[in-house]
């Protein structure tokens, strides 16, 4: 899209009706002993403070995002490989103001394990109108009763982990995912991926004729310097063209950038947008946690959460879309198709200063 299409981010935490919860009040003890270098409530505040950033069509949506609870309400898994600071629902609601942004999803963060409680809780409190969840499952083991409960409380997708679990075998990687879909297929889901591009590319046979959709994390794990024509990659492109694999272009700060200069993506950006922009969806990674092992840290101790412009992020985006239609289709129909959004925008506005019910905005969206 043109610069013209950019202006600057507003001060309020809050735009075009947004209604979440909230923002805490205050971090719990267990956030401010030994903590990050900057704090979620932070974070939040530097995306409103960005700019520039892109004009975003109405039900513009994150589609990577995390919360983190406070762990007394839900529990940490024991065996989590790092402890991320406090980044509950309210905070997530003011980052997505402060973009300009008006529905989410929330992916499980492996420190939950398999308790999907925080990740549920979140989508309730950000409200069934704005936010959609994608879980994490034992294939092996979950009920159809209790995938029953996921789908009733927003979730639209199962997670697999690869790249924080280690896995490298493709065979073994394509047996969970087949497992993985088995299981939530009748329920209209997708199965999402976290893998590097050299294992994306390997199970890409497999992925485009899984029989449920396949989203592939961050821009399918592939690094800034990747040539667009190196053979994983374009074998990536072949697997997007399938039309049955997704890409999010997401996190684009894990992707061997130098600090917030995310202009080495755009050749990837843009070869991802020329195959099939209809199968790309946009996340930021919020709050972005640090999962990385650092030698001589225990588990148990807060991990800094990372400093990102989202708001560049997103201005790099509008600058590989071709055309506004190209952009609003990345963060609107994609997603809605993808996650089940209604394809209107119905969002409660902020009561009035007289205390007047909220009221709700319906509008067309392509």
């Amino acid at each position: 899209m043109e610069a013209s299409a950019v202006h600057r981010a507003a001060p309020t935490p809050a735009r075009r009706g947004w209604a979440g919860p909230v923002a805490s009040e205050g971090a719990p003890e267990w956030a401010s002993e030994g903590a990050p270098e900057r704090s979620a409530e932070q974070a939040a505040d530097a995306a409103q403070a960005a700019a520039p950033r892109p004009a975003l069509p109405p039900g513009a949506c994150d589609c990577h995002t995390h919360v983190f609870a406070d762990p007394a309400v839900h529990p940490f898994s024991p065996q989590r490989s790092y402890t991320p600071g406090l980044a509950d629902a309210g905070l997530l609601a003011r980052h997505l103001g402060g973009l300009g942004l008006d529905r989410v999803v929330v992916v499980q963060p492996s420190v939950y394990g398999l308790d999907n409680g925080a990740t549920l809780a979140a989508i309730a409190a950000l409200g069934p109108g704005a936010a959609r969840g994608v879980a994490a499952i034992d294939a092996d083991t979950a009920s159809d009763a209790q995938l029953d409960a996921l789908a009733a409380g927003g979730m639209r997708g199962v997670r697999l982990n690869f790249e924080t679990d280690g896995m490298a075998d493709p065979a073994q990687a394509e047996r969970r995912m087949r497992a993985a879909a088995a299981r939530v297929g009748r329920l209209g889901w997708h199965v999402q991926l976290h893998v590097r591009l050299a294992l994306a590319a390997r199970l890409a046979p497999a992925m485009e004729g899984l029989g449920v959709p396949v989203v592939l994390d961050h821009y399918a794990g592939a690094a800034a310097r990747t040539a667009p024509d190196h053979p994983d990659f374009v074998r990536l492109l072949a697997a997007l063209r399938s039309g049955n694999v997704y890409v999010k272009l997401s996190a684009g700060h894990l992707c061997a950038i130098e600090g917030d200069d995310f202009s080495p993506l755009e050749p990837l950006a843009r070869a991802l947008i020329a195959a099939r922009p209809d199968r790309l969806v946009w996340g930021s990674d919020w709050p972005h946690p640090d999962p990385g092992r650092v030698p001589g840290r225990p588990a148990q101790d807060i991990t800094p959460l990372k400093r990102v412009d989202d708001a560049g992020a997103l201005a790099m985006l509008a600058r590989c879309a071709p055309d506004a239609r190209t952009l609003e289709d990345i963060l609107v129909a994609n997603p809605a198709r993808l996650y089940g959004f209604d394809t209107p925008v119905q969002l409660a506005a902020p009561p009035s200063a007289s205390g007047r019910d909220a009221r709700i905005r319906t509008q067309e969206t392509s």
